[in-house]
């Protein structure tokens, strides 16, 4: 927790009395917490959630067992393991009642504006964990909650993202662009990345990208146009911001996509509006999660999910004990990351162990709108095993 803001010496090992279950609410020990870039802007200063107040709990990202249940709650029962979705919509605004819980005003996120999963202990509500299949693991859970949530809103349900489409993911090496291939690829589609490291474009291979493209080096536009025998790609995801934006629009087809979700770079984007028009390009925002589509997220990466490819493992790049917050922020603001930072509470934490990486074959080129039958497992690189 911090009681502070600052940087990640702010961060501190409490012990807190446990918090007791409202009624129509679940008690989860933690056995996971992903680590999420809100984490790291509301320690800096200052809380960019209504209702944000100090001292306060990040980990907006939890996985664990159900321990305890408060009066009322139906639906679950202790001993459950679950993943937990941190978007709380109040149920009772006029967007709640149209079905469009993800803009609710009053939205309460666990983590984010009440106690979050950087701790042993955390009470939610019932309706919003979500049972883990036999043989889940809890590390792989609480990589999902932000990083697939966000793609799978940009590419499933504003960009419409189908089989034998292609796809633009800038950013590689993010929690966010490798999510959106994994999503990608199950769906059926071909897969270009984006990124300045050569590093990182090599682990975007490993993690599944068809085509790789380094921005810094590189036309973008000119070489989605290439990989796509000069279509264009189909549909752009931008968790970036400005700095990519233009170059965006110029690698879409006729009539494309460009979805946008983040501002990294910026919060105000310039580009030409005639050639936006011209072509026919729709501008998509994409925000958090719904309900409904949460929960079809975790059906898509936990179960058969319909998709064209086979079974789906989400990215770890470090694992550290809950003690190690302020190094698992250290790691995801030095830029470096590859994959979850995922924090893990409890005696079982991992302990200083090398790293090991188990790492996928590389997908062999596949032709432009014929999906690929290569299995979509990850790289995963974990200081050692969890449950």
């Amino acid at each position: 927790m911090h009681t502070r803001h600052g940087g990640p010496h702010t961060l501190e090992l409490r012990t807190l009395p446990d918090p007791e279950p409202a009624p129509g609410e679940v008690l989860v020990a933690v056995r996971a917490a992903g680590v999420n870039r809100l984490d790291l802007i509301q320690r800096r200063g200052p809380g960019v959630l209504p209702g944000f107040r100090l001292p306060h709990i990040p980990g907006m990202d939890v996985s664990g067992d159900i321990v305890a249940l408060g009066p009322g709650t139906t639906g679950r029962a202790v001993g459950d393991r679950v993943v937990v979705n941190p978007t709380i919509a109040c149920g009772d605004c006029g967007d709640c009642a149209a079905g469009n819980d993800a803009y609710c005003g009053r939205v309460r996120i666990i983590g984010g504006n009440r106690p979050g999963g950087y701790a042993e202990l955390v009470a939610v509500p019932a309706t919003h964990t979500h049972l883990l299949p036999p043989g889940t693991g809890h590390v792989a859970a609480a990589s999902l909650p932000t990083a697939y949530g966000m793609a799978w809103q940009a590419l499933v349900v504003r960009g419409e993202l189908r089989a034998g489409e292609s796809v633009l993911v800038h950013g590689g090496g993010s929690g966010v662009s490798m999510a959106a291939v994994h999503i990608a690829r199950r769906i059926g589609a071909r897969v270009l990345v984006t990124s300045g490291s050569d590093t990182k474009l090599d682990h975007m291979r490993d993690v599944g990208a068809h085509v790789v493209i380094n921005n810094r080096t590189e036309d973008i536009a000119a070489r989605a146009h290439e990989a796509t025998g000069g279509a264009g790609v189909d549909l752009v995801l931008d968790h970036i911001g400005p700095a990519l934006f233009q170059p965006s629009l110029h690698a879409l087809r006729l009539r494309g996509r460009l979805v946008f979700c983040g501002d990294t770079t910026g919060s105000t984007a310039e580009f030409d509006l005639p050639h936006a028009f011209h072509r026919g390009i729709t501008l998509l925002g994409a925000g958090s999660c719904g309900y409904a589509d949460f929960g079809a997220m975790i059906d898509f990466c936990f179960g058969d999910g319909g998709g064209v490819e086979g079974d789906l493992e989400p990215v770890v790049d470090t694992l550290l004990p809950l003690a190690g917050a302020a190094a698992a922020h250290h790691r995801l603001e030095s830029g470096a990351t590859m994959g979850k930072v995922v924090l893990v509470p409890g005696d079982t934490h991992p302990g200083p162990a090398a790293r090991t990486t188990r790492a996928a074959p590389r997908p062999a080129p596949v032709p432009h709108g014929r999906p690929s039958a290569t299995r979509s497992t990850a790289t995963a690189v974990e200081v050692a095993t969890v449950p």
